[in-house]
């Protein structure tokens, strides 16, 4: 009896693990604009918000190399292994996805990768 437990566990243990990658790889294919929502100074602390609009400043950090920019009165922070990868000007006109955070009381949309940006008309 005690062995027919064993392996109904181990078979349930297979079909969760294996229904957790299957989601997962669902969820890295799915394209961001389908959960997504607008960002506005109300959206929710976590949630995945798309910003578009012209960048009206650019700077990287004095330590660690990140990227703080300004897109529609929005404050973008990209960290440092993301912002290697981008090449950002004032006057670029963007289109973005990120995560809701504050930091230091002010609210930013912070980027998770070089996915995450299109340049969709270069200053």
């Amino acid at each position: 009896m005690l062995v027919r437990q064993e392996r109904v566990a181990f078979m349930l243990l297979c079909f969760v693990s294996v229904s957790i990658i299957t989601a997962s790889f669902i969820l890295t294919g799915i394209d961001k604009s389908i959960l997504a929502s607008e960002y506005n100074p109300r959206s929710d602390e976590g949630s995945l918000v798309h910003v578009e609009g012209e960048v009206k400043e650019v700077h990287m950090t004095k330590n660690g190399g990140h990227i703080l920019a300004r897109i529609n009165g929005t404050a973008v922070f990209i960290p440092a292994d993301v912002a290697g990868e981008i090449s950002l000007d004032e006057g670029d006109q963007v289109s973005l996805y990120g995560i809701v955070q504050t930091y230091r009381g002010e609210r930013e949309i912070v980027l998770n990768s070089k996915d995450d940006i299109s340049i969709l008309n270069a200053r």
